[in-house]
């Protein structure tokens, strides 16, 4: 079970191109795309998920070309899209009926894969409330609902914990895990935490061009060593922000605690401390803007 992105491109309008020569091959697991926006994840997702075509490249699924044809992958793919939308008249056992029925599910076997699944996303109280009620997260928690009921083998979300609070964006998280041994799981966000929780690899995209494709640890390793912490007046921020790569800046009560991404230690007060994954993100980042600039 495999799914292979062969130099892909995306052009709109004949001159804004939206992702070029994206290539990634990916076995079962999850995948944490990551990118600030505007980078393309959307865009690919789509391609993905057979909505969009590719302007060059290709996609395959097992083999499959999914342009050519399509509905090999449609019948194993589950997708949550950004701007995922409901019928608000209906409440979420309506809806997911009317889902399992244009995706050929029904009878008994529908209906227990709705009550199992409006109990993983915590909802089976609220089963016969109206959409049109729902908060954003419960709105959430039903696209993950409807984007798992064929049981998918490949499993697509894009930014999928937006709306969702701490304690149910940990529930997804953990959701996420689970489901991944033997799928293949792209978890597109700009939440690096997201992606730290629950990716056993990570690609970085940019500009629609694939930066890198690695694993966390690996991901981590490269900017070892190379993450400072030391604490300054408020007024001293900005110049800092000029001068060094930022990661994090906390006021407490002795000053502003700034984290930097450096080669060598930017103040004689800085200590070294333990990356994370948005450190190495944001290097990541800024070492192909500099590359691309020059």
């Amino acid at each position: 079970m495999g799914l292979t992105i062969e130099r892909v491109s995306k052009v709109y309008n004949g001159k804004v191109w939206a992702l070029k020569q994206f290539s990634l091959e990916l076995g079962p697991g999850v995948l944490g795309l990551l990118g600030p926006n505007g980078a393309g994840k959307t865009t690919l997702m789509r391609i993905l998920a057979t909505i969009t075509r590719a302007t060059e490249g290709r996609v395959t699924w097992n083999g499959v070309d999914t342009g050519c044809s399509p509905d090999a992958l449609r019948a194993e793919l589950g997708y949550l899209p950004q701007d995922f939308g409901v019928y608000p008249n209906l409440n979420a056992d309506e809806f997911l009926q009317y889902l399992a029925a244009v995706r050929g599910l029904a009878g008994r076997p529908a209906r227990r894969r709705i009550d199992d699944l409006l109990e993983v996303v915590n909802l089976l109280e609220a089963r016969k409330r109206p959409l049109g009620s729902f908060s954003a997260g419960m709105k959430q928690r039903i696209g993950i609902a409807q984007a798992l009921l064929n049981d998918p083998k490949l499993l697509i979300v894009d930014e999928p914990t937006a709306g969702l609070d701490p304690e149910e964006r940990v529930h997804f998280r953990n959701l996420l895990s689970e489901l991944a041994g033997h799928r293949v799981v792209i978890l597109s966000t700009h939440i690096v935490s997201d992606v730290e929780a629950t990716a056993t690899q990570v690609a970085v995209i940019s500009h629609g061009r694939l930066v890198t494709h690695t694993s966390p640890e690996a991901l981590l390793k490269s900017v070892a060593g190379k993450v400072w912490e030391w604490v300054i007046p408020s007024s001293a921020l900005a110049k800092v922000k000029e001068s060094f790569l930022l990661s994090a800046a906390i006021r407490r009560s002795d000053g502003v605690h700034v984290r930097v991404v450096a080669e060598e230690s930017p103040h004689p007060d800085a200590a070294p401390i333990p990356p994370t994954l948005e450190d190495a993100y944001l290097d990541c980042i800024s070492a192909y803007r500099e590359a691309a600039a020059t």
